[in-house]
């Protein structure tokens, strides 16, 4: 069954990439190689850096993947393999990887602007500014979620953050070794990978045991120094060698799945309404939204794309291998994550307090989080897969597994800093001219990466990622939308795409209808459990969430107005 499953699925996006996402880049974005991109035209060396495209796929991976297509997975788990696995493949074909793709393309269009500033100039100008207090939310909530998701692994698994601390500092040495001292390319990716070899070595051997909440006070003060850093100094080398760990990682478990053949034990599909968010019962529809995000479909990947990886594109035909290479890669990884779990999560949670084999819906999240997370799970789960394919010790696997998805999470927490320091300079530049030291202040690197830093850790104290994931979540699919319909908007005004632009409208408000209410049962069901449990943290959430509800009307009504105004010209 495994191999059947792995083999459809790896067929399934090859055919994708060849035929649907070649199609889309030459008969709508019409990609030129001779029209330069913003790395190229503007190239300021520490934002804007033409990238080799490896290094930049690395990158982009690594920042949009985190932890997403390991926890919304493993959490997705209590429904059943199967509706998971489902939404994993439609939504990445037909809403995720065109959505990432037309996110990165349009902000090379537009000097890698961000995404929500493109929304103000296709679609309306209180549109681009209502889209970026909304960003501004959601990349708070992103901080708080993945922060709290490696809080909660470090304390757990005292050797990953060892490993996680060593890997930071071999990419730093390999940063060095590739733009300082210049080294040759290939040896110097020889060295890194074998730094990052010693680094697991060394997390298995010396292991620091601290309480997440040390954990959450060293992770605020990281994401800020690393937001603040050129891209060429952490970022774009560690996500290089991330990328040599994804790419282990992946053809490691491949082959795994198809030598061992292990059965798939855990149940195709156990209850529509599994106590999955809050542990509230959660309808399957509309709710797998808030659960799974990166592995099928992000909002946030349209920050990443436009907001760091379009300015390091070095061609525009290099566009499609970096943005919908990347998003069926990570659907790749999340099929990979629902099989060995499937396989062996079973006989790991035997026996682990709350769990009810007869009762595997209602018992399962209770279950995972007693032996560490949804990270927990996975890892454990793909140390035993390759311990039986390969006789590799499950410790030794699972310390890898462990590092493989924290410095996924390393780097979308710190590539969400940065982010957020962009998305609040554009939130103050109406200060500028008339305010101008306060603005100069507040826009500073240090200021605007420190605020929502301190609130998304705040949030992420005592580690209840079961809350704070479905609110991220919910955030980050309704930004996909919003980023979908700019995209859509751009497609139409500008590319004059008539009926092609189909491809993208259509996905984009049906995934808003969904999004939208899986939000309104959240706001309605699991906020009021979190309130009675804690009123600062229930307060702030359902505070954003509402805010970022309110915002979504007002951007989908004047998406709405935009294509309507256009409609002619368009041949909608």
């Amino acid at each position: 069954m495994t191999l059947l499953v792995i083999a459809g699925v790896a067929l399934f996006y090859v055919l994708l990439y060849a035929f649907y996402g070649k199609y889309i880049e030459r008969k709508i974005v019409k990609a030129d190689d001779s029209r330069p991109t913003p790395a190229v035209a503007i190239n300021d060396g520490r934002d804007y850096v033409p990238t080799n495209k490896y290094v930049l796929f690395g990158h982009h991976f690594a920042s949009i993947a985190g932890a997403g297509p390991i926890v919304g997975p493993a959490l997705a788990m209590a429904w059943g393999w199967l509706p998971g696995l489902l939404w994993v493949l439609l939504g990445n074909a037909f809403i995720g990887a065109v959505h990432d793709y037309l996110s990165l393309m349009a902000s090379v269009r537009h000097q890698g602007h961000s995404i929500p500033w493109i929304a103000g100039k296709v679609i309306k100008e209180r549109t681009g500014y209502a889209f970026t207090v909304f960003v501004l939310f959601a990349l708070i909530l992103v901080i708080a979620a993945f922060s709290a998701i490696i809080s909660v692994s470090f304390e757990k698994a005292p050797q990953v953050p060892t490993t996680s601390i060593f890997f930071l500092i071999s990419a730093v040495i390999l940063g060095i070794l590739l733009y300082r001292i210049r080294l040759n390319f290939a040896l110097s990716t020889m060295i890194g990978l074998l730094m990052m070899a010693l680094s697991i070595y060394l997390g298995e051997h010396l292991p620091i045991h601290l309480d997440r909440n040390l954990w959450l006070g060293i992770l605020f003060i990281y994401i800020i120094i690393a937001a603040t850093l050129p891209v060429n100094v952490l970022l774009q080398p560690r996500d290089y060698l991330n990328f040599w760990l994804l790419l282990l990682g992946l053809v490691l478990g491949g082959i795994a799945l198809v030598v061992v053949r292990a059965p798939l034990k855990l149940p195709a599909f156990t209850a529509w309404a599994a106590p999955v968010v809050g542990g509230s019962p959660s309808p399957f529809i509309p709710v797998v939204p808030l659960v799974i995000a990166c592995g099928a479909l992000s909002g946030f990947h349209s920050l990443v794309a436009s907001g760091t990886s379009s300015k390091q594109l070095s061609k525009e035909s290099e566009g499609l291998f970096v943005g919908y290479g990347a998003m069926f890669t990570e659907g790749f990884l999340a099929t990979i994550v629902i099989l060995s779990i499937s396989a062996f999560g079973t006989a790991l949670l035997e026996g682990v307090k709350g769990f009810d084999p007869a009762n595997f819906a209602g018992t399962y999240a209770v279950a995972v989080k007693n032996i560490g997370g949804p990270i927990g799970i996975f890892s454990k789960s793909y140390g035993v897969l390759l311990e039986k394919a390969f006789g590799i010790s499950a410790t030794t696997m699972s310390i890898f597994a462990s590092l493989w998805v924290i410095s996924f999470a390393l780097t979308t927490l710190d590539t969400t800093n940065r982010l957020s320091r962009y998305t609040f300079a554009e939130l103050v530049e109406p200060l500028k001219g008339k305010y101008d030291s306060l603005y100069r202040f507040l826009s500073s690197p240090i200021i605007a990466s420190t605020l929502p830093a301190a609130l998304g850790i705040y949030l992420a104290l005592g580690g209840g990622y079961a809350m704070i994931w479905p609110a991220f979540s919910g955030a980050n699919q309704l930004l996909a939308s919003i980023a979908l319909m700019t995209a859509a908007a751009w497609v139409y005004k500008d590319l004059k795409a008539g009926s092609k632009g189909l491809l993208v409208l259509i996905p984009a408000v049906l995934l808003w209808v969904l999004v939208s209410s899986a939000l309104i049962w959240y706001i309605t069901i699991p906020v009021p459990k979190l309130l009675s449990e804690n009123i600062v943290k229930g307060v702030l959430v359902g505070v954003m969430v509402l805010i970022m509800l309110v915002l979504n009307f007002l951007l989908f009504y004047d998406f709405v107005k935009a294509v309507k105004t256009d409609s002619s010209a368009s041949n909608i």
